[in-house]
């Protein structure tokens, strides 16, 4: 069992749960710069050992694992401080938002040896997890195209202050979990091309940035695939779509997850058609209030990330690829305010990756 750490306790409070759950880990301590929200998980989860000061979370020796949950700004500087420290590392999507800090993190982590894992959480969903491993298996044969999207009616968002600020961007926010679908299935991905806009309930909230974007990619391999989101409007009943899902078209078959309503279907190889929901598992995903936080696919990657560190393989997304991502995604947003196709070595190259 390994001692963990958990920094930022608002989306943390998924990871304190799933700790708190998990046979493979031991909750040591929590941290946020917020003493009122500290006080207020610790007598949510009886967890009394608390920090403001995330130095002091650092020092002690006895913790293994950092899961990191702060702002997109300040990722890179306490992905630094943890691995100075000598911690594994568990940061959420996305990995950080400055490019600029990337090669320090990779040569820090070579040096320390230390393992860093991305919490990119929607891989651990059950449809997900069960889509990759028909995949795997070889189903639907060779893949042909990826579709994603990530369509939500998300209009409660406009009462958090923060997302009425020029730095939020739902690109990076909502798009950026079906692009990991994308960058599972095709990770070579070359060159983006895609176009936003601000809707008008958006703009009317008091959104700055897009809220409903379309995207076409191409892969070295000439392989292409689509992502879109839109977040400010009304989603069909989830008997007729799904707020999230991804679709991969293979020469013999075909396959889609659906992210939140715990439903998969396949039609494979043989022609034959299945589809499997998981509605047992409900209370294991959805343990707050409604299906917020979804603190049973945070389980289950802390778990893999533990057995990762004790069995010693490359736990993914990992550093390295989570760089990727946000090359990827930097290349999208700079083809949304130029309207032309942006080749993601370009992005890496300015800061010499």
């Amino acid at each position: 069992m390994l001692n963990i750490g958990i920094l930022g306790l608002g989306e943390g409070r998924s990871t304190i749960s799933a700790a708190l759950q998990s046979p493979k880990l031991q909750l040591k301590m929590i941290c946020d710069q917020n003493i009122a929200l500290c006080r207020q998980r610790a007598d949510e989860f009886k967890v009394y050992d608390h920090t403001t000061d995330y130095n002091e979370m650092l020092k002690d020796d006895s913790i293994d694992i950092i899961a990191i949950y702060t702002p997109d700004h300040l990722h890179a500087e306490h992905v630094k401080q943890a691995l100075l420290h000598n911690k594994h590392v568990v940061c959420t999507k996305p990995f950080i938002d400055d490019l600029s800090a990337a090669k320090e993190l990779i040569e820090l982590q070579k040096s320390t040896g230390k393992k860093v894992f991305v919490g990119q959480s929607s891989r651990f969903f059950e449809p997900m997890k069960k889509q990759r491993q028909d995949y795997d298996q070889g189903l639907i044969g060779e893949l042909i195209t990826v579709e994603a999207y990530y369509h939500a009616d998300h209009r409660w968002f406009l009462a958090k202050p923060w997302s009425l600020q020029q730095s939020f961007k739902w690109l990076y926010g909502g798009l950026s979990h079906p692009v990991d679908f994308i960058r599972w299935y095709l990770p070579n991905i070359e060159e983006v091309m895609g176009y936003g806009m601000l809707s008008s309930n958006g703009r009317n909230g008091g959104l700055k940035n897009f809220d409903t974007m379309h995207f076409i990619f191409k892969a070295t391999d000439g392989r292409i695939a689509r992502v879109s989101g839109a977040y400010t409007g009304p989603v069909q009943p989830v008997t007729r779509d799904s707020e999230m899902s991804c679709i991969l078209r293979g020469d013999l078959g075909c396959s889609q997850g659906d992210y939140m309503d715990l439903r998969y279907a396949i039609t494979d190889k043989t022609g034959e058609e299945r589809i499997l929901t998981w509605e047992h598992k409900l209370k294991h995903y959805f343990r707050f209030e409604g299906k917020s936080h979804h603190a049973g696919e945070y389980q289950n990657y802390l778990e893999y990330f533990v057995d990762s560190i004790e069995q010693d393989f490359t736990a993914y997304p990992d550093l390295k690829e989570g760089i990727g991502t946000i090359a990827l995604l930097q290349a999208m947003d700079r083809s949304l305010h130029t309207g032309k196709p942006v080749k993601v070595a370009d992005v890496m190259a300015e800061h010499g990756l």
